[in-house]
């Protein structure tokens, strides 16, 4: 049990607003298959978002909160492997997290112009209990609606490598559940969900050929926020996410 004042690792919450930032903050996730190297672009650009004067708060999924890093440890819990949780349970766990983060952590973010970079968000359900394990796209959208009351990203940025890639990245001690207890063919899935995804919104995509070295991963994750917040233009407007970046 946690003491007063402290928080588990891994918990976040809103920072007060900077300068010179947007009246809502941006809403930006990172997405893809294991070992795609999610964490570390997420560190990442908020150092550079920091690093450009804006106010911003990073978090991940399943967690940031409290309740939602104590249903982590549950969802993703290696020792877990040896027992089948129903794809459902598993979309209804995720979806609970959410729910809370959403609410504690998310929206007063935005609200108080501060922007949010969340590694893994709703299209990690869709990829990994809908074109992985099968369940109806339409229910897990239902379900997102509920959970997150329709926020969605301003933009998602998908890092695809193939499975064999990511898994191999992964070192023993740091594989969960889902990299133990899923076979390739599950994992193969996952990746054409995320790709399907991308294709159905355009708009909020951009896919990064995360196989590349990290620089120039960076680069391409650099290159896709700073039009979003529209760094390039004089008059300071934002910009739609444009096209999807292949590296």
């Amino acid at each position: 049990m946690n003491k007063p004042g402290r928080e588990p690792r891994g918990y976040t919450r809103p920072v007060k607003s900077g300068h010179d930032v947007p009246a809502r903050g941006w809403f930006i996730t990172i997405e893809g298959p294991e070992g795609a190297g999610k964490t570390t672009q997420a560190a990442r650009l908020e150092a550079h978002l920091r690093d450009a004067g804006l106010a911003v708060l990073r978090t991940r999924e399943p967690g940031g909160t409290a309740l939602g890093e104590r249903i982590r440890d549950v969802l993703l819990d290696a020792a877990a492997g040896d027992h089948r949780i129903d794809p459902l349970a598993d979309a209804l766990l995720f979806n609970a997290a959410r729910r809370q983060l959403v609410e504690e952590v998310i929206r007063p973010a935005l609200a108080a112009a501060t922007s949010v970079v969340c590694a893994r968000f709703a299209d990690s359900t869709l990829a990994y209990q809908g074109y992985g394990s099968g369940l109806p796209i339409e229910d897990l959208r239902a379900l997102e609606r509920v959970a997150t009351g329709g926020l969605r990203p301003d933009l998602t940025i998908l890092l695809d490598l193939p499975p064999e890639v990511g898994l191999g990245r992964k070192a023993p001690d740091d594989r969960t559940r889902f990299e133990l207890a899923f076979d390739l063919a599950f994992h193969r899935r996952v990746r054409d969900g995320f790709l399907d995804l991308a294709a159905r919104e355009p708009d909020r995509f951009m896919v990064v050929d995360a196989a590349a070295d990290q620089d120039a991963v960076w680069a391409a994750v650099r290159a896709a926020v700073d039009r979003l917040r529209g760094a390039d233009d004089p008059a300071g407007e934002p910009e739609q996410a444009g096209p999807r970046i292949q590296q």
